[in-house]
């Protein structure tokens, strides 16, 4: 079977998502702000509240499990169990995040959307349909190669 290409670096792409994110936690609130948390998750990392380690770590740790599903799903590593429910799951989640990320900042006045900028919500809601379109593209592609033996 030869590898399923869009997997590959959706996963690569989860990966390095995971790996900003440990990052952040490394270089506290510049990082924080740099990455886009914006000022008050960056304020709080500066008056030492672990709310934004926990928070950033927990995110990493679920980035880099997906990355683990893209790989497997890519034939890299050993099937998981629930290995399209969960990529199902994945591609939804980064291209939700991705489309409603776009829409966001010019449908609501939330505090917790406005407090960071435009470029902000544009960019990394790009990024989410960038992801989620790897993971779509090689889920469908897993999904055809299981039904065409």
């Amino acid at each position: 079977m030869t590898k399923n290409r869009p997997l590959v670096i959706a996963g690569c792409l989860s990966f390095l998502a995971s790996l900003l994110h440990v990052l952040c936690i490394w270089g506290g609130p510049d990082w924080y702000l740099l990455l886009g948390a914006g000022q008050e998750m960056a304020d709080m990392a500066a008056a030492g509240d672990l709310y934004p380690t926990l928070v950033t770590a927990f995110i990493a740790v679920v980035l880099a499990l997906w990355g683990v599903f893209a790989f497997s799903g890519a034939g890299i590593i050993i099937q998981l169990p629930f290995l399209k429910t969960a990529l199902i799951l994945i591609t939804s989640i980064y291209l939700l995040r991705g489309v409603a990320g776009l829409l966001a900042p010019f449908v609501t006045t939330s505090a917790a959307i406005q407090q960071n900028s435009i470029t902000f919500w544009l960019v990394s809601s790009l990024i989410c349909c960038v992801y989620g379109t790897c993971y779509l593209l090689g889920t469908i592609r897993l999904w055809g190669e299981e039904n065409n033996p």
